[in-house]
């Protein structure tokens, strides 16, 4: 598969965990991560569970090191502050970590010439 088949994948996931819904009457845009993290404990793991999936698929297509650490510090930083009630549940709609990761690796590709 190549870099931009991938991630055109990864976007397409990214969107669905993080952007696939809209809030009836409003602009906010919301995914299944954030439904996910309104079951207290579960929810929360079984959705930074998804983002590291999305992790690991980028890590296979062996991006430098400093890259895949920053985009697993946003899925860590979503993943702490979205374990707190109420206010980690709107940071989750606010942050989405996977579209700022998916955005990560679309400018590092188009700096490199594979996109």
């Amino acid at each position: 598969m190549s870099k931009r088949a991938a991630v055109a994948r990864l976007d397409a996931l990214a969107r669905l965990f993080d952007t696939a819904f809209l809030l009836p009457g409003t602009n906010i845009r919301f995914g299944i991560e954030s439904v996910m993290r309104l079951v207290p404990g579960v929810g929360d793991a079984a959705a930074s569970a998804l983002s590291c999936w999305l992790l690991y698929e980028a890590h296979r297509l062996d991006i430098p090191k400093p890259l895949f650490a920053r985009m697993v510090a946003n899925v860590a930083i979503e993943g702490v502050v979205g374990a707190v009630p109420f206010i980690g549940d709107m940071f989750d709609v606010g942050f989405r970590a996977n579209r700022r990761n998916v955005n990560l690796l679309r400018k590092h590709f188009e700096r490199e010439g594979w996109l």
